[in-house]
């Protein structure tokens, strides 16, 4: 139905400085000047001043009304939106409320935001129940949410005022088929649901049969309607028997429905919540069950989610209508979560799980958001549960049951916990916990509460390397690391070491553990036999020797020494026979000695070693994920460097200060082969398994690194082929989505390099593709650099010319503004790219109303770039206008109007010396001729009937039988018009 707009009588407002004059038709009233003296009528200056304010803000509802018309037909439905609610303000008149109230439920529609146009839409209903308008738009919004009888109740009240409104009848036809379908799927559902349970409940079900129900129930849960009828038909109370069975393929099927059922509604997961209880979801995720673990950890985020309102779902049905606290279940599920910390029950996968959960669910995810009482909760319920995990020693007997990530991730919430406090105070009482946890621990007469104690510091300075310092600071630390050094015990030892290994991570620290404790150091590594300690004490001999950076001026150890750490470093990492968490170390060592350009040169020639990193990356231990990055970045040179001045240079060696020298193998071939040497190696795949690991040790700083690695890997185009064919263009879109603000960026620009190049269908194979748009579309901001804009241009170009939905996508990205800002440039190539973008654009709909739309420059920008000298800004220009005056012909009238250069512009791309841009320049000459009469006529007596008459007597060969058949059409075109007749 053609959305039309509402009018109403202008009221004129003039204000000077010596009072108002308001005129409006029919209104005889006072007017009173700014003395407050009245003219005419005889009412007191009071009562005149209050029928004047309202006058006055009528005429102002009125004005903004029509401003309001005015943004909404230039489809600037936002500001349409503010100016109605401003004039809602305003105005007590109910004709005008209730015009408002629908003009606003127009905007909501266009704008997606159904739930409010159907409230609009309601007000203006209550004021006028047979405003038809109103009601139509209601129908339309209530269909969109799903509440199809509503629906047609309205359009059936609308067919009823206009029976021979032949939208409306279209509606009504549609709409009962819907309703129809639906209910004849809610029967068919409910019966399906009664027969999966029953398959799933008999204890004597076909295999087959079984997994066939279970998969259903699963997938019938995911679906807002499916879980709704399992709800309705009492299937929580039969999940439950589900899990009573403890069978785990069925207690795995229950918990996945449940996880299905709890998402994107508040209401039902409460429900859900309240009859499974915390406590029985809790102690199913504590299980020895990796798949059980996770399944549970995924309902609990679901459940999570749905309370916090962080699924972003827009709530449909009675739910809008209830007013839920959830913070009373929120804060006991954080509770349960942190007592699953400590609990001896409680598996290694399970106290994982739990730690990814309070990491993912306890930080604010905007440090704007003011409200940290999340945080200060678990720092004051809770700290003392994290730092016993941090501090549990895998050798001694009361360890609890860890893997390989726990103490990692432990560390991580630590961190992010800090991270997240908002003043000093809050930051001191974080510490003093801390202080007082590892005093507790300190005991002369018990070595493995010291043990404990030590570990602890370990794990914190793996976090917040501030609070570690401070507590490294503390009386009795150091020395009782330097005292376990010396242990006969070899745990002792190995606690020891890493202590120093983290303590040693800044360059004053690692000045002053250099002084004093690489002797130690070097005789753990002489006289221990154990390959776990041999190997901590390396890396942290390696940490101590790379504690000058890339600065090459600044090597703390002789030279050679770092290349034989690297040597066995690489030794270890090759040995299969060692275990993987004891190799990993050997993979930390190397993160540290590749900032030394002779390392990394010689690490990357090693292909086993290469090969042996790889594959540790794609292993189940996450806590190499850090150090692997780490050591990409190096071996790609993709760290920051900071730019030298000459002048400054020149300064800093007259003063005797020490100036940063550049290794002559951190120059770019020396880092090109080496990009080359890793991409045969295998390095894609790697960092593809990488990004999919689903786990809090996947920092946003890990991911920025592995982000940083992919640009460099992608910077010469003859590499994005292999890039692209190892799946390194679906493992940058999370890393384009999620993370620092550096590593989106860094990540985008990737896949900007890979989108240039690479035919979208198989680089970003589905629905991938459309996930690449927002990325692309954010590179165009004017705090990007040049090289990003225009290769974010070309990607967009690229993926533009494959199919409307993509289109489509990026229209509703909101790029066409950037896109139209940079065919404004004055950088040739920039300008060039966002005119060949736009000339792809063009052919969807909604870019063509734009152009349609009245008071805006673009067509004439788009006509004068027809002008350029540049031939490719000519031909995507020419491209542009060619397609625009074929799908519109109101268009073609226009281009006629926007610039007195347009005939001579045409001319030239007709007679142009390339062919393309001829072709384009002829083919927009026919549209012309075929758009009007009196266009035609115009054009047949200029000079473009010589061009046309000229090109079409060539004789047409192989390159140029475009050209002269399109001429020939136009010739023909003329004749139609009986402008022009055929030569005897």
């Amino acid at each position: 139905m053609t959305d039309y707009r509402d009018t109403c009588p202008c009221a004129q407002i003039w204000c000077g400085a010596t009072g108002w004059v308001i005129k409006s038709p029919g209104w005889r009233g006072d007017v009173t000047d700014a003395a407050g003296r009245s003219g005419r009528g005889s009412s007191g200056v009071a009562a005149g001043g209050r029928g004047l304010a309202e006058r006055m803000a009528e005429a102002e509802a009125a004005q903004l009304k029509e401003e309001g018309n005015k943004l909404f037909q230039l489809q600037d439905y936002k500001a349409a939106t503010k100016s109605y609610s401003q004039a809602l303000k305003l105005t007590k008149d109910k004709a005008l409320l209730a015009t408002l109230y629908r003009n606003r439920a127009a905007c909501g529609l266009k704008m997606e935001s159904y739930a409010q146009a159907a409230s609009d839409a309601s007000r203006a209903i209550d004021i006028n129940s047979s405003d038809i308008k109103a009601l139509y738009r209601r129908c339309q919004a209530l269909e969109h949410l799903g509440k199809l009888d509503q629906a047609f109740k309205d359009v059936q009240r609308c067919a009823t005022l206009e029976p021979r409104n032949q939208n409306f009848q279209e509606t009504l036809r549609r709409l009962n088929a819907s309703i129809q379908e639906k209910l004849h799927l809610q029967f068919s559902t409910d019966s399906r649901v009664q027969t999966m349970f029953e398959i799933l409940l008999d204890p004597n079900s076909e295999t087959d049969k079984w997994e066939k129900a279970a998969n259903n129930l699963i997938v019938l849960g995911r679906e807002e309607a499916g879980a709704e009828r399992i709800f309705q038909n009492n299937g929580v109370a039969l999940l439950l028997q589900l899990l009573d069975t403890k069978r785990p393929e069925l207690v795995l099927a229950a918990v996945r429905t449940l996880s299905g059922m709890c998402s994107g509604h508040q209401a039902r997961t409460t429900a859900i919540l309240h009859a499974v209880r915390i406590d029985r979801i809790c102690s199913l995720m504590a299980m020895e069950n990796e798949e059980m673990s996770l399944a549970v950890c995924n309902l609990l985020q679901a459940v999570i989610d749905s309370l916090s309102g962080e699924d972003k779902r827009e709530h449909r049905g009675k739910e809008e209508a209830l007013v839920l606290d959830t913070k009373k279940d929120l804060k006991q599920i954080t509770t349960h979560l942190l007592d699953m910390l400590v609990s001896k029950k409680v598996s290694g996968q399970g106290r994982d799980q739990a730690l990814n959960l309070l990491n993912k669910n306890v930080p604010r995810k905007d440090l704007a958001i003011h409200d940290n009482s999340r945080t200060i909760f678990v720092v004051d319920n809770g700290l003392r549960k994290i730092l016993k995990v941090v501090g549990q020693v895998p050798d001694l007997p009361s360890c609890l049951p860890l893997t390989d990530n726990t103490r990692m991730l432990a560390s991580i919430l630590i961190n992010k916990l800090y991270d997240d406090l908002r003043c000093d105070p809050e930051r001191e009482h974080f510490r003093k916990i801390c202080e007082e946890y590892i005093t507790s621990k300190f005991d002369p007469q018990d070595m493995d509460k010291n043990v404990i104690a030590i570990q602890t510091v370990s794990g914190i300075l793996q976090g917040p390397f501030d609070l570690g310092n401070q507590l490294l600071g503390m009386k009795g630390v150091m020395e009782m690391m330097v005292a376990l050094c010396g242990s006969e015990r070899e745990a002792d030892q190995l606690v020891a070491v890493e202590a120093l290994i983290h303590a040693a991570t800044k360059l004053s620290r690692a000045t002053f553990i250099i002084t004093n404790g690489v002797s130690l150091l070097k005789q753990i590594y002489k006289t221990t036999k154990n390959e776990k300690i041999k190997i901590r004490t390396l890396v942290g001999l390696c940490k101590l020797g790379s504690a000058g950076g890339t600065d090459y001026g600044l090597r703390q150890f002789a030279e050679g020494s770092t290349e034989k750490l690297a040597k066995q470093c690489r030794k270890w990492l090759c040995n299969s026979t060692i275990d993987t968490r004891t190799r990993r170390w050997a993979v930390e060592g190397m993160a540290y000695l590749t900032l030394d350009a002779d390392v990394k040169d010689d690490f990357v020639q090693d292909i086993p070693a290469l090969q042996a990193m790889f594959e540790l990356a794609k292993t189940s231990d996450k806590t190499i994920l850090y150090s692997v990055a780490t050591t990409l970045v190096n071996c790609t040179n993709s760290y920051d460097v900071k730019e030298v001045i000459p002048e400054l240079v020149q300064l800093a060696k007259f003063s005797k200060q020490h100036v940063p020298e550049e290794h002559p193998k951190d120059k770019k071939d020396f880092v090109d082969i080496r990009v080359k040497r890793l991409l045969k190696a295998g390095v894609i795949s790697a960092l593809a398994c990488m990004v999919k690991a689903d786990s809090a040790i996947l920092t946003d700083q890990t991911k920025e690194l592995l982000a940083r690695v992919f640009l460099a890997l992608c910077e010469n185009p003859r590499d994005r082929g292999t890039i692209v064919a190892q799946g390194g263009g679906k493992a940058l879109i999370p890393l384009a989505l999620e993370g620092t603000d550096v590593g989106k960026v860094k990540a985008a620009h990737a896949l900007a390099k890979i989108a240039a190049v690479s035919n979208p269908d198989i680089a970003f194979p589905g629905e991938r593709v459309y996930e690449v748009v927002r990325p692309l579309v954010s590179l165009l901001d004017t705090q990007r650099d040049g090289l990003q804009n225009y290769e974010a241009l070309l990607g967009l170009t690229n993926l533009s010319g494959r199919s409307d939905k993509l289109r489509q996508k990026i229209f509703k990205e909101r790029a066409m503004p950037d896109i139209e800002n940079y065919m404004f440039e004055n950088h040739d190539q920039l300008r060039q790219a966002a005119t060949e973008c736009m000339c792809n654009m063009v052919v969807n709909k909604e870019v063509q109303e734009r152009f349609l739309a009245d008071g805006n420059d673009r067509l004439k920008l788009v006509v004068l770039l027809c002008g350029e000298d540049d031939y490719k800004v000519q031909n995507a220009a020419a491209g542009a206008l060619a397609m625009l005056t074929a799908a519109q012909k109101k268009l073609c009238l226009k281009m006629t109007q926007v610039t007195p250069q347009w005939l001579e512009i045409l001319q030239r791309l007709c007679l142009h010396d390339q062919l393309s841009v001829q072709h384009r320049g002829l083919v927009i000459a026919y549209n012309l001729l075929a758009a009007d009469a009196e266009l035609a006529k115009k054009l047949v007596e200029s000079e473009l009937l010589e061009i046309l008459t000229v090109v079409g007597k060539q004789e047409p060969d192989e390159k140029k039988a475009a050209v002269v058949q399109t001429a020939r059409e136009c010739l023909i075109k003329c004749m139609d018009y009986g402008f022009i007749k055929p030569a005897s």
